[in-house]
Order: structure tokens, then sequence, then C-alpha cells
């Protein structure tokens, strides 16, 4: 499993002209999920995650009770070692995905965090104002 984790001050998803989730000074967090993650890797990334002290201060999402936007994103796992065409054959199928993706989220509401999302599956237009910027890329 992996996730891009970024501070933003705003961060939006829109399907089909319908925000489906937004927030403001909090982390905006990508989701990607391989063939053998499981509900225990999901687990602990959502902890990390949470904890990750990335905010100003060094304080966490945890510390300030910042919100969280978790949008899936299979892309996470392209291979681009070869030509220019990425190979997605590390990314898992949406069957096996997106109840990781949805065990992250449920994990993050368990230790107490608000977090809105995008929609699995759907084109997503994402949009975000970093601050920083901060980026850290975590991996499980």
């Amino acid at each position: 499993m992996r996730a891009v984790v970024q501070t933003v001050s705003q961060a939006a998803v829109t399907v089909d002209d319908e925000t489906v989730g937004e927030i403001s000074d909090g982390l905006l967090v990508l989701v990607g999920v391989t063939h053998d993650d499981t509900a225990d890797d999901a687990a602990a990334m959502a902890r990390k995650i949470w904890e990750l002290r990335i905010m100003d201060g060094e304080r966490s999402a945890s510390d300030l009770g910042a919100p969280i936007l978790v949008v899936s994103q299979f892309t996470l796992y392209a291979d681009t070692r070869k030509g220019r065409r990425p190979s997605w054959g590390a990314a898992a199928p949406g069957p096996v995905a997106e109840p990781l993706v949805e065990a992250v989220i449920a994990s993050l509401r368990e230790l107490g965090a608000k977090v809105e999302t995008g929609r699995f599956g759907a084109m997503m237009l994402v949009s975000s104002i970093n601050v920083g910027p901060r980026t850290i890329i975590l991996e499980r």
C-alpha cells in the first residue's frame, strides 16, 4: 500500500460536476493498493497518516484535529521502467482495492479523523492548494 500525503489549505474532489469531498486546512491523501495488501496494512497506513508530523510546528493531523481527504489512486503503482507507456500490473484490481481503501477510511475515522472521500472508480477532478509544499510518500 502506498500513500501520497500533502498538506493543503483547500482540497476538493468533483465527479460529474458534483463536489463529493472537500476539506480546508488538512491533508490530501492519495491511496494506492497492490495485490498482497491486507486489512492490517490498511489499519497501519491509517495510523501513519493520522500521526504523521507533517503539519505546521511538526504536529500531526491527530494533534490538530485536521480533516483528511482520501482519494483512491491506482496510478501510484505504475511501472515506468520500460518505454513510455506505464504498466499497471502492480496495482490491485478494483474488487481487491476498493475494500482496502474503504478500510483505510474506516480506520482513520475510528482513530477520530474527520474524513472526506472521492468516489472509487470514478473519473474525478481533484483540486488542491498545497501548503509548504509538504508532500510525503508512505509505504506499507
